[in-house]
């Protein structure tokens, strides 16, 4: 079959490997639907693992919405032909980290991320095939409705579960005030977990596109500052009076986000990242010697570490349960994530064009999806 791959860091191109088959468990899916990610380009242009520690070539992508072909003969819930949605996070779950409800990490840190994650002991192959394996298909795919359109369905496997995680980290109360920091479609999907959460008011912070900012009023922001006309603490703190806010979601920046997000976030508040730092922090520390692979926090803003904020970071959650879950809330009408989709290609030899168009973020751009026919 074919597949577009990181071949190494910094090079992407076709490859042709064998089709993958299925354990007892397992399923073999053909995408009808797939959807680059802010993720992928993270992975192979920001060398996020240690060269010696990734595997070379690794197909990519983690968005997907499919068709089952063959099913291994353990599998009860999925057959042949069945149209269906796969979460990018498709962890093993007969692990010690399921009990402890860190499923994410099933086996070992991020190791339910399976899809195209680099690492050579963890991950396997993405999405971007003609084929791709599904482990324990009966806990990790989900039934498509026929009322739920693809791009819908592709949205929910990452984006939308990203999004509503942030929210959920946050752990936002009915009326907080909530800022949004980086309003891609995870950012987007952020705010549209804080409403459905019970926010109060909602402030969505952005940079050049444009177009985001509509989107953010549409899912529930309330009020919007751009990151590139000033400070976001100024901003934040010019709208809310000088008050400091309950919550921050972070969704996108640099890796001094998170200092940004305790210069604005109250004592006892949380801090919540949903965000992929690829390359860590090439950043001056206060006694000026450079490091690499820092966050930068701010020691006095964060009360010398006394003021009771909690900065809070987590992998989406996958699995069949969460993927119906979410499919529920856009049958229902409660959030419809095919908004984010801004391009829409044809045939699996896109994948190329919709990849490079992730990486080079055009104004017009949130999100691009392929679709196979």
């Amino acid at each position: 079959m074919k597949g577009f791959a990181m071949l190494d860091f910094g090079k992407v191109g076709w490859i042709e490997k064998d089709r993958p088959v299925p354990g007892p468990y397992d399923a073999i899916v053909k995408p009808l639907a797939v959807a680059p990610c802010t993720s992928d380009v993270h992975t192979v242009y920001e060398a996020a693992f240690p060269k010696e520690m990734v595997e070379f070539p690794r197909i990519i992508g983690h968005e997907a919405a499919g068709e089952v072909v063959e099913v291994g003969d353990k599998v009860r819930g999925f057959k042949c032909g069945d149209k269906v949605v796969v979460p990018a996070i498709t962890p093993e779950w007969r692990t010690k980290e399921v009990q402890l409800g860190i499923h994410q990490h099933s086996g070992g840190l991020l190791a339910g991320w399976k899809f195209s994650n680099p690492l050579r002991d963890r991950g396997k192959d993405g999405v971007f095939a003609e084929y791709f394996h599904v482990n324990d298909a009966d806990m990790n795919l989900a039934h498509l409705p026929d009322d739920i359109k693809l791009e819908a369905a592709v949205m929910a496997a990452d984006m939308m579960t990203t999004g509503f995680h942030g929210a959920e980290l946050a752990d936002i109360r009915i009326g907080e005030t909530v800022v949004v920091i980086g309003i891609g479609p995870v950012g987007l999907m952020a705010v549209a977990g804080a409403k459905l959460r019970g926010a109060g008011r909602i402030i969505a912070v952005g940079g050049r596109r444009k177009i985001t900012y509509d989107l953010a009023r549409e899912y529930g922001a309330s009020d919007t500052v751009d990151y590139t006309k000033g400070p976001i603490e100024t901003q934040v703190l010019e709208l809310t009076g000088g008050e400091k806010v309950d919550k921050v979601i972070i969704a996108g920046g640099g890796p001094d986000i998170i200092y940004e997000a305790v210069k604005i976030v109250r004592p006892g508040g949380i801090i919540a990242n949903a965000h992929y730092f690829g390359s860590g922090a090439d950043a001056y520390i206060k006694n000026e010697l450079k490091h690499r692979d820092v966050l930068y926090l701010g020691r006095v803003e964060w009360g010398a570490g006394m003021s009771h904020i909690k900065i809070v970071g987590g992998l989406c959650p996958g699995g069949r349960v969460r993927m119906e879950r979410l499919l529920s809330i856009i049958r229902y009408k409660r959030v419809d994530p095919s908004k984010l989709v801004t391009h829409r290609f044809r045939g699996l030899e896109k994948v190329e064009d919709a990849f490079y168009l992730m990486r080079e973020k055009p104004l017009k751009l949130v999100k691009p999806v392929v679709f196979m026919e």
